[in-house]
């Protein structure tokens, strides 16, 4: 696949998770509960990746070969455990994004998730083989990290400055670290069953079952709610989590884990730009610091796509 339609594939995929976010935020508000939400996202998910793999032949064909590819090594049992990492990621959203707020949420995310992706490439953790960590990756990457700071920084300090936010922000961090790794998990698998729909299955099933535990546990005296809304759209969160997950697991096998990341992280910011806009809530900030960071991020997207066999003038030998 060439690597300007990966980039576009995924800016469009990425645009999904501000959609999905807003979505469970909503969810989170009628429900009382951010956790409750995510479970809610993550079965309806399920169901419809579900769905997909029931009517597709060749995804049931796939998930038939599964012993198989175990028995053989394929990949290790536990890839398929990869939906945790993001019943982690959305179980941090509910525990510290009130502390410390979508922005900053964003930015040590975004960090942890760039980072990892230079290492997993390096590693050759990915089903894309090794990616060395060249200077313009690196530029790219530094710059992308920039660029999301920047354009999140009016959100940030209208939040005011505080140290209360040193110790929560070790868990957007630590998801975004992890995301690498989910991706290139879920990559892998793709790569066998040679469809997305039963890694995304596999994704949406570990998740569920890990949100359902933790639902279950902080249950105990703390009644669910009777009833659900009936917006129908505030269910559309799994929806658009299969799209990037599903998307991201075609394209880090061509891409490699960074720049499938930094695409979606490109596309992140042009969703948010664009519900900022046209569907603003309480506290949307758009302004010249919005625009030239998302601008600077999706330059540096396209730095850090720049061919591996390019090198700085300080790497010539």
């Amino acid at each position: 696949m060439p690597t300007p339609l990966g980039l576009l594939l995924a800016t469009v995929a990425g645009i999904a998770m501000p959609a999905q976010g807003r979505v469970n935020g909503a969810l989170a508000a009628e429900l009382g509960s951010g956790t409750l939400a995510a479970l809610v996202s993550f079965t309806v998910g399920l169901v419809i990746v579900g769905l997909g793999v029931l009517i597709f032949p060749k995804s049931r064909s796939s998930i038939k070969q599964l012993p198989t590819f175990l028995k053989e090594k394929r990949f290790p049992w536990w890839y398929m455990l990869a939906g945790v990492i993001g019943a982690y990621f959305v179980l941090g959203q509910g525990l510290t994004i009130t502390l410390l707020g979508v922005a900053l949420f964003t930015v040590a995310n975004v960090a942890g998730q760039t980072i990892s992706g230079l290492f997993t490439d390096a590693i050759g953790f990915g089903p894309g083989g090794k990616r060395p960590i060249t200077g313009i990756r690196f530029i790219g990457s530094f710059l992308a990290i920039v660029g999301v700071l920047w354009a999140v920084w009016p959100k940030i300090a209208a939040q005011g400055a505080s140290g209360d936010w040193l110790l929560p922000v070790l868990f957007p961090l630590s998801a975004g670290l992890l995301f690498a790794f989910q991706q290139a998990m879920n990559g892998t698998q793709t790569r066998y069953y040679r469809t997305p729909l039963p890694a995304t299955f596999f994704n949406f099933a570990a998740g569920t079952l890990a949100l359902g535990v933790v639902v279950l546990i902080t249950s105990f005296g703390n009644p669910l709610p009777g009833h659900f809304p009936t917006g129908w759209w505030m269910y559309l969160g799994g929806a658009f989590g299969n799209v990037f997950i599903a998307t991201g697991a075609i394209l880090v096998r061509h891409m490699g884990v960074l720049l499938t990341g930094l695409g979606l992280v490109a596309g992140q910011l042009l969703g948010s730009l664009a519900l900022d806009v046209f569907a603003p809530v309480p506290g949307s900030v758009v302004d010249a610091n919005t625009l030239w960071g998302t601008a600077l991020t999706l330059v540096a997207v396209m730095i850090a796509s720049i061919p591996s066999s390019a090198r700085m003038p300080w790497e010539k030998r």
